[in-house]
This record gives C-alpha cells, sequence and structure tokens, in this order.
C-alpha cells in the first residue's frame, strides 16, 4: 500500500515546478518524484501530471502516492525504546525518548514508534491510517514526552475530532535562549513551509493558523543567560513550539534546525519535554491527565543552570 501525501500549494512556491514542490514537501529526491510523475502517481488540481515541469499555483492542489514500503515499514520491532505511562481497552499513552520517530516516511522506514508499538500491541494494525495505525498525533524526533494512541476505531475518531477542535491541553517545558521580558505571554503567529529550507517551518503571513501560549517558570544567568518555559499548544502545527519561540528571538536550547545550538550550552537535542497531556477519554468523557517527568539528560542540564 502506498503512502498518500496531499498538499496545497502555498504563495512561496507559486510559479515552481511540480518535481522540486513535491520533493520539498515529501523530503523524496528530485530523481524518484520524475518517476513518479512517470508512472502517473501525482495529480495537480485532480488532473494526473505528465511532466516534471509542470508549474504550479498558490492554492493548488497536488496529490503524490509514493512508492512507499508500508508492509516492510510497519514491521513490528521490540527494540524500540518506550514506556507507558497510561493504558487501558481504548488508549493508550506512552512516554517517548528523544531521537525515536513517530512513525514511518520517506526520512526513516524502520525502527520508529509504530514499530515497537505493533510489538506490544498488535491489533493497533488496523486503526487509523494505515501507515500511522493508532497515531492521531505526533512529537518531533529531537522531542521527548506524553503522546496519546488510539487502541480502537472508536477511540481513534473521538481523538481525532478532538484534537481537531484543540481540546486536549498538551504543556511542553522548553529551555529558551535568553529571556523573555513578560512573565507570560502568547505567540499568535501563522506557520508554513519554508522556501529556503523546505524541511523546515517558518512564520509566514501565508502560513496555517497557530496560539502557543507560555510562561516563564525559571531563569538562569549561569551558564549561560536561559529561561525555562512552560508552553501550552493551542493548535499544532509541525514544529510550532520550536518555531514561534524563535521567532520572538528565544529559540530552544540545542535546536540546531531553528538557531537553537549555540556556544556555552548543548543538551545534544532540542530541550523540549512533553510533560502534561489532558484529554477526555474517548469512552467515558472524564477527563485524563497524565504526566512525564524531565528525562535525564534535560534535568541535568537544568541542573547546571542557575
Amino acid at each position: 500500500m502506498n503512502e498518500r501525501i496531499e498538499e496545497t500549494v502555498p504563495a512561496a512556491f507559486e510559479g515552481d515546478r511540480i518535481d522540486r514542490f513535491v520533493a520539498a514537501v515529501t523530503g523524496e529526491s528530485r530523481s524518484t518524484v520524475k518517476a513518479l510523475i512517470a508512472e502517473g502517481r501525482v495529480t495537480h488540481n485532480g488532473r494526473t501530471v505528465t511532466s516534471a515541469s509542470t508549474r504550479v499555483d498558490f492554492d493548488d492542489r497536488i496529490v503524490a502516492e509514493l512508492r512507499s514500503s508500508v508492509d516492510e515499514g510497519l514491521a513490528p520491532d521490540a527494540d524500540v525504546p518506550f514506556s507507558v505511562v497510561y493504558e487501558d481497552a481504548d488508549v493508550i499513552v506512552i512516554n517517548k525518548p528523544a531521537g525515536v520517530v513517530v512513525y514511518p516516511g520517506a526520512g526513516q522506514r524502520t525502527g520508529t514508534l509504530v514499530n515497537g508499538l505493533l510489538s506490544r500491541y498488535p491489533e493497533l494494525a488496523e486503526i487509523g491510517e494505515r501507515h500511522r495505525p493508532g497515531i492521531v498525533h505526533r512529537l518531533d524526533r529531537g522531542t521527548s514526552g506524553v503522546l496519546m494512541v488510539a487502541r480502537t476505531h472508536d477511540a481513534y475518531d473521538a481523538l481525532v475530532s478532538q484534537l481537531a477542535a484543540h481540546e486536549p491541553e498538551r504543556v511542553y517545558e522548553a529551555l529558551v535562549w535568553g529571556q523573555p521580558e513578560r512573565d507570560s505571554g502568547t505567540i499568535d503567529a501563522p506557520i508554513g513551509r519554508s522556501t529556503r529550507h523546505p524541511t523546515r517551518m517558518t512564520v509566514t503571513p501565508d502560513g496555517r493558523p497557530a496560539v502557543t501560549h507560555y510562561s516563564v517558570l525559571r531563569r538562569h544567568n549561569v551558564p549561560v543567560t536561559t529561561a525555562l518555559l512552560e508552553c501550552r499548544l493551542e493548535t499544532g502545527r509541525t514544529h510550532q513550539i520550536r518555531v514561534h519561540l524563535r521567532a520572538i528571538g528565544h529559540p530552544i536550547v540545542g535546536d540546531r534546525d531553528y538557531d537553537g545550538g549555540r556556544p556555552g550550552l548543548d543538551p545534544g537535542r532540542p530541550f523540549l519535554h512533553a510533560c502534561v497531556l489532558r484529554f477526555a477519554h474517548p469512552r467515558s468523557g472524564v477527563v485524563v491527565e497524565v504526566e512525564a517527568p524531565l528525562p535525564p539528560d534535560l534535568e541535568d542540564v537544568l541542573a547546571g543552570c542557575r
């Protein structure tokens, strides 16, 4: 079964070649994309693309069927590390370690969280989307913390609906460079794909609405000037907290993709952890609250800050 990618062309890509746009949003090489086009696997506003040089316009709808080896990518793998912090017949909440990709994709086919989940919960294979069974939201590879997984079809539909309505409360801790002037604030800035770095996101007027609330938990001057923030997501865009904090001049410590890789303090990955998740149970409606403390690597970094 192939992985289906659907994207709407942002203004920044207007007039660009379709093979370049598809490569940017899928992570596939230009040669691979040209082969997909030759096989009729790419459509442009519902019409099959016949030329890789076809130009795209703002708001065009592009669909690509990737030749992903889904069956191989979904092989159970008991060696993938994660811990379960909440579990019942409908939902699982896991504590994802940093360095683990949530589901197979163009950048990584095996060794993902999904592979690990299928080794413990094989019934997940039939839940939700085929290439990411049970998954209703995600965390970036370098981000650790709590993530919920649907265990039944009904739970999947309910949790997806909750997320679409921005109902679950997702709380993160982030260590940032510098110190915000105010103790709390809201970042309301649309996020879209960067044209300079297609695998990254950026604040852009034609992006999707994104809102992040933050408050300062601690301020430090040693070993460098930093602040520990609590961030609450109102929306859940790709790389949202990382992009928003960079946009206000306080990138996350250790986040090399978003200007957070600086001398003086290096956690070896972005200092970003999903610490609290609150959601309505998909069957009972009762609020479930799950917490995950900072992992040892981030605790060690914080212990040296004062």
